[in-house]
């Protein structure tokens, strides 16, 4: 998964080349986009030669350099120093934050965060809208720069690539906000402990608004922290904003760019339009044009007298998804195989290793049908299937995988020892300076001590390429970050009774976390969001303690707060990304920060109401009880998981379920320092090989198996497009990858639509044929 990176939800998300946010899930890493690139005049020149030598007519070969790409080394060469912004851009005299821009850029965000809900409730990923609103941006009003003339109100003028930077940083700052709306909100309806999502309506908002815009003043003085101050020091490239920054660059150089930019958005067009088509469409034919059951088919072909069923049980089919066929192409092989291979070690072998033992148990699903009578659902979380003495295998396997995922992500995080400490270096230092400069203002002068403590090597920092007055003042961010924070404690304590000292505790994690959160993003590309909202879970877990209140006051408190300090971490993490962009492409600060600001406005009520949507049209996502259900809700389950592991004075976790976590955590710790430290000299080139812990972790969590093989559908051939065509890969792949997942998110939303109207399928209309006792 969240934007930078790929935002979990695992509390982690996907991003273009390939991370996922843990509110956004199981991430990769990036390489260092500025370590070693092809040469960007030998790509243009290839462009421009084939355009030419084809009359004009652009060819699918024509190679560009965007982004992050696998290459032979023989053609790579050092390019940039990542922490010099670019020189080559035009200069550009018009306004930059336009009404066109603004618009475009919210759409696109509203079109990701659309997605993200819809994405996240089935799988708890969700994916980021900077490339994505980076490239529709372009394609979209270059075309009205060409065909208006420059005095066209409102859409005419000149199109350059700081305004494409105005409308990206609009597209991140709407797609955002919905990563709680995927885990912490819905596992509050699940316990019982909000009312109705459509009553809650106001207070969702509310609880939005101060989350949202307290990342959003945080992340105001951080710019100079992170980009500028410790940013050379700590070696914060920020992949996945540099790596927008350099498209932008790239789709602004003359006609090559241009060329290149109107083959990506037919690519993504294209791909868009198909899922879009499938997802709406297969509805109404369910098992033939989106699910295959070919177990449940081999067992139907036995005269229903064969152990197939088994396997169709376990949930072992074929689903056709768009968006997870595209996350494979961003994620690659690694990625994917963990994620498969989870699935197979979760749901095919300790699964159904716990059922024969008689450990875990499944529920009839048509005990009324004499041919069906042994097909059997193994995933139910209804309170009969969520006890010590009498679990489902998806009960079970739910502790391990949300302890796995909470030890991967801190383990992670405290590798990173020596990268906080320097954080806390540079913030001495940074208050040390204020003080310094403070008191000379004030005509004292500070002592040799106190300087020596401000000091910073020159070498160390890198030039701002914003100018003075371009810079924001203290006085625009400062007074708001205050008000946001007494209102934050007015809504959470009218709204839902929260003490104003959890409240300020709440906010206090969000700050330390966005810290964190920043930091690790700006080196790995992985926002560290399920450790931040687990740390904020467990740390609220103890203050409730002590307060000795009731275990439902408690649990809602928690939630709610974690929910407040993952919200204005995840906001403050991408909105630095945005600004990272902005440096890059000399863009004003000023006019990014109004542009985010107005974006996130857009976010506070969207994020609310497509959540609310959903929940309508599929109750079940806020059902604990439901049996069946579309939306899985991996994410909702472990905040829930948490949430009463920290409050429940009972611990209803089954024993064999909670020694086996402990044990898979410290396996997964052990996994993590190998890949950390045992990776080096002649073993380094077996890293790739090393599996990724938090994918397998969600694979526990999530009992549908079929998106572990929707991602190999993609990663294979993507790995083999690129070893064979990098140049062809390098235009089309995240294009086509981005439309299959928007595509699928808006077809989503859609069907959501139709199913309030009462015309969606299979039921009241299309057919069932291919599914498991005609019932998919």
């Amino acid at each position: 998964m969240s934007g930078t990176g790929i935002t979990e939800v695992m509390d982690r998300p996907v991003q273009p080349m390939g991370h996922i946010n843990p509110d956004q899930p199981p991430l990769t890493e990036k390489q260092n986009v500025f370590a070693a690139r092809p040469s960007t005049d030998a790509a243009a020149h290839n462009v421009e030669t084939k355009s030419n030598a084809s009359s004009g007519e652009e060819k699918e070969k024509d190679a560009a350099v965007i982004g992050e790409m696998e290459t032979d080394p023989d053609d790579m060469k050092l390019d940039y120093d990542p922490f010099t912004p670019f020189d080559d851009l035009p200069d550009e005299t018009n306004r930059i934050v336009t009404i066109r821009a603004m618009f475009v850029g919210c759409c696109c965000g509203a079109a990701v965060n659309a997605s993200n809900i819809y994405l996240g409730l089935k799988t708890g990923w969700t994916f980021g809208a900077s490339l994505f609103g980076a490239i529709i941006g372009f394609s979209v009003l270059k075309s009205l720069a060409k065909v208006l003339p420059k005095t066209f109100p409102i859409l005419g003028g000149d199109f350059g690539p700081r305004e494409n930077n105005i409308v990206q940083t609009a597209a991140t700052a709407a797609g955002g906000l919905s990563s709680v709306f995927i885990s912490g909100i819905p596992a509050l309806y699940q316990l019982g402990l909000l009312d109705t999502p459509q009553s809650d309506f106001p207070r969702l908002i509310t609880l939005t608004l101060v989350g949202g815009y307290f990342g959003f003043a945080f992340a105001t003085p951080l710019r100079k922290f992170f980009i500028i101050y410790v940013a050379r020091e700590l070696r914060l490239i920020f992949p996945t904003p540099t790596a927008t920054a350099m498209t932008i660059r790239s789709m602004h150089m003359a006609a090559t760019g241009e060329a290149i930019a109107k083959m990506k958005m037919r690519a993504l067009g294209y791909a868009f339009s198909a899922a879009l088509l499938l997802r709406v469409v297969s509805q109404y034919a369910i098992g033939i044009l989106w699910d295959w059951h070919p177990f449940a088919w081999f067992y139907i072909w036995g005269g229903y007298n064969n152990r197939a069923i088994d396997v169709e049980n376990w949930l072992w089919i074929i689903e056709f998804t768009p968006a997870f066929i595209g996350a494979g192409i961003l994620v690659g092989l690694n990625t994917a195989f963990s994620f498969f291979f989870g699935s197979v070690i979760a749901w095919g072998i300790i699964g159904p290793s716990l059922v024969r033992q008689g450990m875990a148990f499944g529920k009839p699903l048509a005990p009324d049908d004499e041919k069906w009578s042994e097909y059997m659902s193994y995933a139910s979380l209804s309170s009969k299937f969520s006890t010590k003495d009498h679990p489902s295998p998806r009960y079970w396997l739910l502790w391990p995988g949300v302890l796995l995922m909470i030890a991967v992500s801190f383990t992670e995080l405290l590798l990173q020892y020596q990268v906080i400490f320097f954080i806390g270096k540079a913030i001495v230092r940074a208050c040390c300076k204020a003080y310094v400069d403070l008191t000379k203002r004030m005509g004292k002068q500070p002592s040799e001590k106190m300087q020596q403590r401000a000091s910073q090597e020159l070498d160390d920092m890198v030039k701002d390429s914003a100018e003075p007055h371009e810079l924001i003042p203290w006085f625009w961010w400062a007074p708001l970050l205050l008000v946001v924070i007494i209102c934050t404690c007015v809504v959470m304590g009218v709204q839902f009774e929260m003490p104003v000292g959890m409240s300020l505790l709440s906010v206090f994690l969000a700050f330390f976390f966005s810290f964190l959160a920043i930091q690790c993003t700006g080196v790995t590309d992985i926002t560290p969001l399920t450790a931040a909202s687990k740390a904020s879970q467990i740390v609220l877990g103890g203050a409730t303690k002590g307060e000795g209140w009731v275990t439902e006051k408690a649990q809602r408190l928690n939630l709610l707060g974690g929910s407040l300090a993952s919200i204005g971490a995840n906001q403050a993490s991408d909105l630095v990304g945005d600004f990272r962009v902005g440096f890059l492409l000399r863009t004003n600060p000023k006019q990014q920060w109004i542009a985010q600001g107005l974006g996130t406005i857009v976010a506070v009520f969207l994020a609310p109401a497509m959540f609310i949507l959903f929940a309508k049209a599929y109750p079940c996502i806020i059902d604990l009880n439901a049996e069946t259900c579309p939306f899985s809700g991996p994410s909702i389950a472990a905040w829930r998981a948490t949430a009463i592991a920290v409050t429940d004075p009972t611990f209803p976790i089954p024993k064999s379920s909670g020694i086996f976590s402990i044990v898979f955590a410290i396996f997964g710790v052990f996994m993590i320092i190998v890949r950390h430290y045992a990776y080096r000299g002649t073993w380094e080139k077996y890293r790739v090989y090393h599996p990724n812990m938090m994918c397998i972790g969600l694979a526990f969590v999530l009992p549908q198996t079929h998106y572990g093989t929707a991602m190999l559908m993609g990663a294979i051939p993507a790995y083999f497009w690129a070893k064979k065509k990098p140049e062809h890969f390098d235009i089309y792949g995240y294009a086509v990858a981005a439309g299959l997942i928007a595509g699928e998110g808006i077809g989503g939303v859609i069907n959501a639509i139709f199913q309030i109207a009462g015309i969606a399928g299979p039921d009241p209309y299309g057919t069932q044929i291919g599914c498991p006792a005609l019932s998919c």
